[in-house]
């Protein structure tokens, strides 16, 4: 079908199409999509000219490493189109990008404020994180370069050109969607890091870190379904965003502190320092409590399993490529 031709399908036709919509077809649009991104920005990243490259790769790695585990029982990817290798690929990514991000909070948000003296021992950390992103810098220029990640991009493009399906991709996507996102709820409201009182966070910091990859985790996924329920689910993955970010942000002022020490020992002759990591720990967990009694309460949670359970269609929000994709079927 003709471009000219498909902008012409009417309001009616659309809907069927998507109606029909099934839950193999929109892997197949999802894993082509994350794909393409992930692919797309790996020579800038090794040109290295702005981190936003890196940024965007590492993002769009976790979210196909997310879309190959929701799907995993609708999709049949070849064998080294491995989830376990795209988790090394995003680890790799990961390990640059989080020493840039510290680096640019020690460059902009720290050093700026302090005294002299303060701001020679930052510019001493700061050359020690430099150093240590050369080497992470070189093992992921390896990996990129290397045979797996070869292999991986072949796989994956094998399967886009002539995707293969588990029986169970055929059923409508609307008819499996609770059943779809029924566990990513329940493993987000069944974290132990929701009984943490906020006097207790500062000894059960892994556990709030873990719930915050819960978190992102549950949001790459709902995030593909976007354009089949309301406002209330659109909404919610707004919140789950947020909790993640205010946690993201306590995390990484602990990442700081480590790193700190490995670079100059004794923090102790930072009081500035420490004191604004403290004040941007105190921030980031204000409405903590509030936030955690809301997912312990059971209307709450209830309300939530109920959301899932009427899955709606959106027209004005289905991917366009998607709809073209179907319509030439």
């Amino acid at each position: 079908m003709k471009k000219e031709e498909k902008e012409k399908l009417s309001f009616n036709r659309i809907h069927e199409l998507t109606e029909n919509l099934t839950l193999g077809e929109l892997a197949q649009q999802v894993i082509t999509e994350q794909f393409h991104r992930m692919s797309k920005p790996a020579k800038r990243v090794l040109e290295d000219t702005d981190p936003e490259h890196l940024h965007q790769m590492r993002v769009s790695t976790r979210r196909l490493r997310t879309a190959m585990q929701i799907f995993d029982r609708a999709i049949l990817l070849p064998k080294r189109a491995d989830r376990k290798q795209v988790r090394n690929l995003a680890r790799i990514l990961g390990a640059v990008r989080d020493l840039d991000v510290q680096i640019a909070s020690l460059q902009n948000e720290y050093q700026p404020q302090f005294e002299q003296t303060e701001q020679k021992q930052i510019q001493f950390a700061i050359k020690a994180l430099k150093k240590q992103r050369v080497t992470a810098f070189q093992a992921m220029k390896t990996a990129l370069n290397d045979r797996p990640y070869k292999a991986l991009q072949t796989a994956f493009t094998n399967w886009i050109e002539q995707p293969k399906f588990h029986p169970i991709a055929h059923l409508p996507l609307l008819t499996v969607l609770p059943d779809v996102l029924s566990p990513l709820v329940a493993e987000v409201l069944l974290h132990s890091g929701w009984t943490i009182a906020q006097d207790n966070i500062a000894v059960e910091s892994e556990t709030l870190h873990d719930l915050r990859k819960v978190c992102k985790h549950a949001r790459y996924q709902t995030e593909f379904f976007k354009p089949f329920y309301g406002e209330p689910f659109h909404n919610w993955i707004e919140e789950i965003k947020q909790i993640q970010d205010r946690l993201g942000s306590f995390q990484d002022t602990q990442v700081l502190q480590s790193l700190l020490n490995e670079a100059i020992g004794n923090q102790a002759e930072l009081p500035q320092l420490q004191e604004k990591i403290q004040q941007t720990q105190a921030e980031a967990l204000s409405t903590w409590d509030a936030t955690r009694q809301k997912y312990l309460d059971q209307n709450f949670r209830y309300h939530l399993h109920q959301m899932l359970l009427h899955p709606t269609l959106h027209r004005d929000r289905v991917h366009p490529e998607l709809v073209g994709e179907i319509s030439s079927n």
